[in-house]
């Protein structure tokens, strides 16, 4: 890996990987999402694109996020510029508001900005609302690799859209009590979209973050998804870490942050275990029940 200097404003000069991740046969759109807050989607979201675009990758971040995340965390301005609100309202093309992520040559984003909190609102009236994202992400997604889609924390129309414009879908899963709670509601939406407005969706990929080996509760969450997911999980676990907490705060991911710390060194894992699963050579297909499954009954029974 290349070094790299830092400051508090921005990572001078470029990390690249020395082993390149495997291409996939096709462009990889994965939605990154879970109503509840706090458990790690925008983290894992820039992180895994950071690894990725290391890896040779060509990436694309859109921030579907009112709160603008992974926009700071990538560095990109997000405050005035236009970004995907805009897309979705049909007052900028999509090509026009792709920003380029310093540090990382083949990262590439596009902002949120606070406008995307009248996004709900204003996409009820219009005609096919929920395939806004879908038309402008078609008319890009052969430029890319991977393009990823970090959603708001919750089951709005931006969620949707994001569904609908999707081939897959990741779930990052904290490994604290309540971690299941509202996972039923999120695959009872899943199911919905998948039936009804874009049947190639697929729950491909589920993440475990805030893991603390030391806690018998964290082990406990994690062999319960394990178990659930047996084929979904990628079975990496995200440690708890200060260093990926502190990274978005210099506007950077914890990839060009401290590369060395177990919160980056876990994420690079995962995204190569990501780009192996979508590697050309493998036909990979994700067939899951998982939705059927009770997790109240689950969870009272094996951690409670």
């Amino acid at each position: 890996m290349d070094d790299s200097r830092e400051t508090s404003a921005k990572v001078i000069g470029v990390r690249r990987l020395k082993e390149a991740m495997a291409k996939p046969a096709s462009t990889r759109i994965i939605t990154v999402a879970n109503q509840k807050g706090g458990v790690g989607k925008t983290t894992s979201t820039v992180n895994i694109a950071a690894a990725l675009a290391m890896g040779g990758l060509r990436v694309l971040v859109i921030d579907l996020d009112p709160q603008g995340n992974a926009s700071t965390a990538l560095g990109v301005e997000h405050r005035t510029s236009a970004g995907i609100y805009e897309v979705l309202m049909g007052t900028s093309e999509i090509t026009t508001v792709i920003q380029k992520v310093a540090g990382f040559p083949e990262l590439d984003c596009i902002p949120s900005n606070t406008s995307l909190a009248n996004a709900e609102i204003n996409l009820v009236s219009m005609v096919a609302r929920e395939l806004q994202l879908k038309e402008a992400i078609d008319q890009i997604s052969v430029n890319y690799d991977y393009i990823f889609i970090d959603c708001p924390p919750s089951l709005g129309l931006l969620t949707i859209n994001a569904f609908a414009a999707s081939k897959e879908l990741a779930i990052p899963i904290q490994t604290e009590y309540y971690a299941l709670e509202g996972l039923s509601q999120l695959l009872e939406t899943y199911a919905l979209v998948k039936k009804r407005l874009n049947p190639t969706l697929n729950l491909s990929t589920i993440i475990l973050t805030m893991f603390d080996s030391r806690t018998r509760l964290s082990n406990d969450v994690a062999a319960n998804v394990r178990s659930h997911f047996p084929n979904e999980l990628i079975d990496i676990p995200i440690p708890r870490a200060v260093r990926v907490s502190e990274a978005p705060s210099y506007n950077q991911t914890v990839m060009t942050y401290d590369p060395l710390s177990p919160g980056a060194i876990a994420y690079m894992q995962v995204a190569r275990e990501i780009a192996e699963r979508g590697k050309a050579k493998d036909e990979v297909v994700f067939d899951s029940n998982v939705v059927s499954i009770n997790y109240k009954d689950q969870m009272k029974d094996g951690i409670a």
